[in-house]
């Protein structure tokens, strides 16, 4: 039932489009969703594999470059850590664990595993895991993507669209509504926002007026670099 609804209802996302066992592809989206609503990320998605085809391409990339055209998907450490495993992987090929590479863990290695190797494996994101746990089902590999879009589109959060889910019949947790597990912190204000900003003036040209405590952040985590007193990307 849930791969018939899946057959009319599958997301044309273009990084589905794009898998012909193209690990790189997959990391890339993966690496981009993390925290990102899928939205945001396709545009991005794009460009990034236009300006970046290949694994090759984004390792011979200067990191500046590669920040820079993370600008605007936030959590600018996701590109540091995406460049480094591109550099890796062009000089050594994939490793067998996929965590090994910067900034991969359990669900990103197993995405790229599902999805570019054809690997018997199910990928948990947090849709997946809730529609697992509210219809107390067992589903194989083959329907990571139909639960990925289930659970995006009708298994919400707080108020599933039960009325259109196809296995709203047999599920025990059918008509239920839910609570937020957490309320999210305010990202106006927050460091994170400082960090932001920080890193928009620096890779803009500027240092005048720079942000000290998040400027010495964005340095620990290799997103800029402090020269003379002047921060700057990495070359």
């Amino acid at each position: 039932m849930l791969l018939a609804w899946h057959g009319k209802h599958r997301r044309d996302l273009p990084w589905r489009r794009r898998r012909r066992r193209d690990a790189y592809a997959v990391l890339v989206s993966e690496v981009m969703l993390q925290q990102t609503q899928v939205a945001r990320v396709v545009s991005r998605f794009e460009a990034w594999m236009e300006r970046w085809p290949t694994v090759e391409a984004l390792a011979a990339a200067g990191s500046g470059d590669v920040i820079r055209a993370w600008q605007g998907l936030g959590y600018n450490r996701r590109a540091v850590n995406l460049h480094r495993a591109a550099q890796r992987v062009a000089a050594d090929g994939w490793p067998d664990d996929l965590t090994e590479l910067p900034g991969v863990g359990e669900y990103t290695a197993a995405a790229v595993r599902r999805f570019a190797f054809s690997e018997p494996v199910l990928p948990l994101d947090t849709n997946v895991r809730r529609v697992l746990e509210r219809t107390g089902g067992s589903f194989g590999p083959e329907s990571a993507e139909a639960l990925m879009d289930l659970g995006r589109e009708v298994c919400l959060a707080r108020v599933p669209r039960c009325g259109v889910c196809p296995l709203a019949a047999g599920c025990p947790s059918r008509g239920r509504r839910y609570e937020p597990l957490r309320k999210q912190s305010r990202f106006e204000g927050s460091f994170r926002q400082r960090r932001g900003e920080a890193l928009r003036l620096v890779a803009a040209g500027r240092s005048a007026g720079v942000d000290a405590e998040a400027l010495a952040s964005l340095e620990r985590d290799g997103l800029v670099e402090v020269q003379a007193g002047l921060p700057r990307l990495p070359s």
